[in-house]
């Protein structure tokens, strides 16, 4: 496990209902030792409780690559290269299964790109967890539903195996390009959703906005990974409607922040965890460039984020390209 976050928990909790052990890489050394003294992740979901002596801790991600053969990164995106500068390791024989919702800044590539073109890890050994999965729901035993998407379904499925339970159902896909950029275009819809909600917006016209949006990640997937697959399924549309809608949703609450008049940056400084959206909106804006997709919605957030125009004018002018 890579990664000390809230969907980095929920995972660890999942994995440890069916596997006797973990290994789990944290960046600093107190909150393992916060883990250990008090049994649940000292920052995030803190109702999760775990029994330690079935987890490995460690600060150095060789030591967890090393050990492990399955490694799930869960780290923010803009963090991915940063922890990866540390490893001195290849990673080329390990099954990487990656269950970050955003692309790698600067080089503007989804993450099972990165670990292809940067790492050199063949696809069979690449999958992505996706699906609407707060973690906060997963925290409660919530019925959650899962796909992991990887061009080998017989990992695919083995990862499956070891991830379901009484409340986590997992399927398999071979649309691993499609389930990233997926789970990267609904964080900018769901900052969308929440500059409307704080504009005051009635659900009349949130579900015109989702509506389109499923329109325009469906444009979108078929330009960049043109294959037959069915927009309606739950990777695809469930995670985006889950993200737009839920009070759950740190993209939501950043883009309702924003919809209410915040600046970027005090938005930013008030919310404890990192709104992936506000990044993917210049990396998708900055790969659209190339592709031409008729994408109003991820242009009218990126020019309301960076630009600095208007929310009122720019949602206004979002609306009349809307049926």
């Amino acid at each position: 496990m890579m990664g000390g976050g809230s969907w980095a928990t929920a995972i660890a909790k999942m994995l440890l209902e069916k596997n006797e052990r973990i290994w789990w890489y944290l960046r600093r050394e107190d909150r393992i030792k916060d883990f250990q003294r008090t049994g649940h992740n000292p920052a995030y979901l803190t109702s999760v409780c775990f029994d330690t002596k079935r987890i490995n801790f460690d600060t150095d991600i060789n030591n967890i690559v090393s050990a492990c053969q399955t490694l799930i990164f869960v780290t923010p995106s803009p963090y991915l290269k940063g922890h990866l500068s540390r490893l001195h390791l290849r990673l080329r024989d390990k099954f990487i299964v990656t269950a970050i919702k955003g692309i790698v800044p600067d080089e503007n590539l989804v993450c099972s790109d990165y670990f292809n073109q940067m790492y050199n890890v063949p696809e069979a050994n690449l999958a992505v967890l996706g699906g609407p999965s707060h973690a906060e729901e997963v925290a409660l035993n919530r019925l959650t539903y899962l796909t992991i998407g990887c061009c080998d379904r017989d990992k695919a499925k083995l990862f499956a195996d070891m991830i379901s339970s009484k409340y986590v159902k997992a399927k398999t896909s071979s649309d691993v390009i499609g389930i990233e950029y997926a789970s990267v275009l609904k964080n900018v819809y769901a900052i969308a959703a929440g500059i409307c909600h704080g504009l005051k917006y009635g659900d009349n016209f949130q579900a015109v906005l989702m509506s389109n949006a499923v329109q325009e990640m469906d444009r979108f997937l078929n330009t960049v990974h043109p294959i037959e697959r069915n927009i309606t399924e739950s990777v695809y549309t469930g995670d985006l409607l889950v993200t737009g809608y839920s009070n759950f949703s740190r993209n939501r609450v950043f883009g309702t922040m924003i919809g209410q008049g915040y600046s970027v940056k005090s938005a930013q400084l008030e919310m404890e965890m990192i709104a992936e959206g506000y990044f993917a909106a210049k990396c998708m804006k900055d790969i659209n460039r190339h592709l031409h997709v008729n994408m109003p919605i991820l242009d009218a957030v990126y020019n309301i984020l960076y630009e600095r125009i208007s929310p009122t004018i720019e949602i206004k002018l979002l609306s009349e390209t809307f049926r």
